[in-house]
């Protein structure tokens, strides 16, 4: 509290004081009196100066500190925070240094005239309506804008703006305050950038290209226009991009992807999904599928056609060419998903047909993609249940004693019956399913010749097992033989191992390594199909073999076709040239069998002799 007595106070005191006075006038004179009174007079005085001192003191308090929060927004206004302050018409009538760094306009450029002068153009008049309207409400906008520097330069700015309101609610003035945040949005774009573009075609990736597809088809949906999907995948890239070196691929990849987009419309959308795989959402083609399907068709001959041209990338000259599948949608008549499942498809069966063109979908493709489904979901199904079956087809020689036979796999649905390899085996090959169907023809064929050991008549029989190139690539497979050879107790004398002309060009030593361990334990090696590749003889007489196969396709026509007479007899010259067992496959006559038996053909497999064969029916026809 204060030292000093109070108005209360004083009055309090001047009341006693003219008490005290009325009581002695009996005992003063008049000239005590008046000196008395004056002495209570000035004390009074006194109190009132005391009271007029202190108030003195608050005055100044107050006026130092209002001197200090001047001081405080002199610096603040100066800070590296752009500022600048309007009156209510909006006309500048102060800016800050900041303000001049940021903008690179002095305080005599900007100050009477309007904050238009920084506008960039980049917004439309309807962003600063909405502005205005903001602040009329709320006295208070906050926001990103593009604004123009002195120079020309266009930069990004956080803005704020602050109405100052008079105490009776009248708008005085307005400040706006701002920072350069053109960096930032710089990061946000590359961010952007990395995030949906691809960095090497710098096109946009899959993610940016699926938000597109859906935009496109809900906007085919409002107008009624066809859109089309293509779907696109450059020829034997691999090997080109293994050969000549990833730097020749990837400049490949990128002139594919400028000759892409310069045959398509402004609008349509090429994409890269990834490897040599790309995208092109064409949209607003024509209200009709016939008129659609036409431009589709010229726009994707004109690509297939521009990546055909010679490529000339670091000095060498390259030819490449692309299978293009199409897909057709008419708003979401079917799904995203759907749609690059059925462009998918059809480029694939464009590769099938020949490469280097372009393949519409087709419902029976569908129909195809869904029994393929249906085929793999069964044959997973059938290896958990034991669905599987082992045929067998004697082979027998040219007396007609039955020598062996070879191992033939079906599988015995629930639904559809026995189904014939042909339905399966080549899923299986793709699916990399035919490792588990591989291994399980192996184990049965090895398992029935360890109980055919052990009975006279089939004792000396061999058994024949087709291995596929998958299989035989495996790089455990010759281990696996061995193991199963091992667990199962049966012959490796008794085992023969077919393999194709096909999967010898893939890796020859490899081929030759495998073959001499297997020979190595005893187990028989028959190279099947032959005179149907492209065998060199040059590797042949390297191969281990014990035995050819003359295809079927050269056996149906004999005798009558002179061209598979030749061949058939130059195969069996062969063999026997190079000391080799041969025997022919698909005799189903005894026109055939006759021609072979001259020719010396050793041993026959056919329906002439037998059909294949349920395990206990074969084995009654070896008791025969």
């Amino acid at each position: 509290m204060s030292k000093h007595p109070t108005d209360a106070e004083a009055a309090d005191f001047r009341q006693r004081a003219e008490v005290a006075l009325a009581l002695k006038p009996s005992v003063l004179s008049p000239s005590e009196v008046d000196a008395y009174r004056l002495l209570h007079e000035l004390q009074v005085h006194q109190v009132e100066l005391e009271m007029q001192n202190d108030e003195l003191h608050q005055a100044q308090s107050a006026l130092q500190i209002s001197l200090m929060e001047l001081r405080i927004a002199a610096i603040a206004f100066e800070s590296q925070v752009g500022m600048l302050v309007t009156d209510a018409k909006g006309i500048i009538i102060r800016v800050n240094r900041a303000f001049t760094m940021l903008t690179g306009f002095s305080a005599e450029d900007a100050v009477g005239q309007a904050p238009t002068l920084l506008r960039s153009g980049r917004h439309g008049p309807e962003f600063y309506v909405r502005m205005w309207a903001v602040l009329a409400e709320k006295s208070y906008w906050q926001g990103e804008v593009w604004n123009r520097r002195k120079d020309g330069s266009i930069y990004a700015e956080w803005l704020t703006i602050s109405a100052v309101v008079a105490p009776d609610g009248v708008t005085t003035h307005y400040v706006g305050t701002f920072s350069d945040i053109t960096q930032n949005k710089k990061a946000e774009a590359e961010i952007h950038r990395l995030a949906y573009y691809d960095p090497l075609t710098k096109l946009p990736n899959r993610i940016l290209f699926l938000d597109r597809l859906h935009q496109t088809m809900t906007g085919s949906r409002r107008t009624g226009h066809h859109g089309a999907l293509l779907f696109l995948d450059l020829d034997h890239f691999k090997i080109l991009n293994d050969t000549r070196g990833h730097d020749a691929g990837d400049q490949l990849l990128i002139e594919a992807a400028r000759r892409i987009q310069a045959n398509v419309r402004e609008g349509d959308t090429v994409a890269r999904l990834g490897g040599d795989e790309f995208v092109v959402v064409l949209e607003g083609l024509s209200t009709t599928s016939a008129e659609a399907a036409i431009h589709v068709r010229q726009i994707g001959e004109k690509i297939r056609e521009e990546l055909a041209v010679p490529w000339a990338i670091a000095g060498a000259e390259f030819h490449l060419t692309a299978s293009l599948g199409i897909a057709m949608f008419n708003g979401h008549d079917v799904t995203v998903d759907t749609l690059l499942k059925q462009a998918d498809l059809a480029m694939y069966k464009a590769k099938s047909i020949g490469r280097n063109t372009l393949c519409f979908f087709d419902p029976a493709m569908q129909v195809a993609l869904d029994r393929r489904s249906e085929i793999e979901a069964g044959l997973r199904h059938a290896l958990l249940h034991q669905d599987l079956r082992l045929y067998f087809q004697g082979q027998f020689d040219s007396q007609g004693r039955l020598v062996g036979a070879e191992a033939l796999v079906r599988w015995q649905h629930p639904v559809r019956g026995l189904v014939m390899p042909n339905d399966f085996i080549p899923l299986a090959e793709e699916t990399g399913l035919i490792l588990p169907v591989g291994n399980w023809v192996l184990e049965t064929a090895c398992a029935t010749l360890a109980a055919w050991a052990a009975a006279p008549e089939t004792c000396a029989l061999q058994l024949a097992v087709n291995v596929s190139a998958r299989q035989f690539r495996h790089p455990d497979f010759v281990a696996n033989v061995l193991r199963i050879l091992v667990d199962t107790g049966a012959s490796a004398r008794r085992l023969k191992i077919e393999l194709t002309e096909s999967m010898m060009l893939d890796d020859v030593e490899d081929t030759f390594e495998k073959m001499r361990a297997l020979k190595a334990q005893g187990v028989s090696l028959s190279l099947d199909d032959f005179g149907t590749g492209h065998s060199s003889l040059s590797y042949l007489t390297r191969l281990p073999l014990d035995q050819l196969k003359i295809d079927r396709s050269f056996v149906r026509n004999l005798p009558e076709k002179r061209d598979d007479a030749v061949i058939a007899h130059t195969i069996i010259s062969m063999a026997h040239s190079l000391g080799l067992e041969v025997i022919a496959e698909g005799v189903e006559t005894a026109e055939q069998h006759a021609f072979l038996k001259l020719h010396h053909c050793h041993f026959y497999q056919g329906y002439l002799f037998s059909r294949p064969l349920p395990l206990d029916e074969f084995e009654r026809l070896v008791r025969v």
